[in-house]
């Protein structure tokens, strides 16, 4: 038997590349023993026909999760004229047919009416719970899934190239809980025939972007280089990369103390910030918590146990 690889100790923020035919579940597990690390979660599923930006986060990173899930997402998309699919997207069976071949002025023309804040129908195929099931385990057992309308909010959204062979590229960006394959089915049906996503990448989410992204087979390079295969550290990004949209606050070690044991902390003197809501406080650059701020005093939400 070989040896069992050591456990490591490790936290920060892995923006993986994800391959296309890769669920995220899979992925995560990758980066997991890549890294060997038990604690990993990425920040928002991307489905198996999708790529690009994946962050992964290990340690007393997966406490920043949802500053990450809740940030803004950007997509470069096609869609496929002609064909509605049961999933929305190429994977799926076709369920109706049209003569759609849209011009690039049409499409242009109806673009305005998916952009600011608008309501949405999820995929039947989707992570969406209904009665505590899964939307896509009920559709795949064949029940009938009908899924109420949600408000979403689209920032930006354009084609990025001419119509070619049937297939129109889109670039969107786009809030939490907007998904691209509602927007592709529905563009379509606003041009008066059908249409479905053949191809899906993801360019960023929140702070992490396309130059913050590295490969499964970039990762697992950096590891062979090594005599021990040791994990490729270099690629990670710090805890508080995921924190770039609240404040910060140095504080001191007493009160670093206090907000470790639980307890909230009063910012005094002249100087003192005046904040409100969420924010991380660090000691000596160490990061400590996640704080709520409420009329000078900070409650401790999240603490870090990182090492010194």
């Amino acid at each position: 038997m070989g040896r069992r690889a050591r456990q490591t100790d490790l936290h920060g923020w892995v923006v993986l590349d994800k391959p296309v035919g890769m669920t995220s579940t899979q992925a995560v597990g990758r980066i997991k023993r890549l890294f060997r690390t038990r604690k990993a979660g990425h920040a928002g599923t991307l489905d198996p026909l999708a790529s690009g930006c994946l962050p992964v986060a290990l340690g007393e990173a997966t406490k920043t999760v949802p500053f990450v899930v809740d940030g803004l997402k950007v997509y470069r998309f096609t869609v496929r004229w002609g064909a509605e699919t049961d999933t929305d997207d190429s994977e799926g069976r076709v369920i109706a047919t049209s003569d759609l071949r849209p011009a690039d002025a049409a499409i242009d023309a109806v673009l305005p009416r998916f952009i600011g804040l608008i309501e949405q129908v999820p995929p039947r195929f989707s992570a969406i719970k209904i009665d505590g099931e899964r939307a896509y385990d009920l559709a795949r057992g064949g029940e009938a899934v009908e899924l109420a309308p949600r408000h979403v909010e689209v920032l930006s959204l354009a084609r990025t190239g001419p119509t070619r062979d049937r297939e129109t590229e889109f670039e969107c960006e786009c809030g939490k809980g907007t998904y691209v394959r509602s927007l592709a089915r529905d563009i379509a049906r606003a041009l008066g025939g059908y249409g479905h996503v053949s191809a899906l990448r993801r360019l960023a989410v929140g702070p992490f972007g396309e130059d913050d992204m590295i490969s499964l087979d970039k990762l697992q390079e950096l590891c062979d280089r090594t005599p021990d295969r040791d994990p490729p550290v270099d690629a990670l990004r710090p805890v508080e990369t995921a924190l770039d949209d609240i404040p910060a606050l140095a504080i001191s070690q007493s009160d670093a103390t206090r907000l470790r044991n639980g307890q909230p902390v009063l910012l005094r003197g002249r100087d003192a910030p005046v904040l409100s809501g969420p924010a991380y406080t660090t000691t000596r650059g160490r990061l400590v918590a996640l704080v709520e701020a409420d009329r000078g005093e900070l409650h401790p939400r999240r603490v870090f146990n990182l090492p010194g």
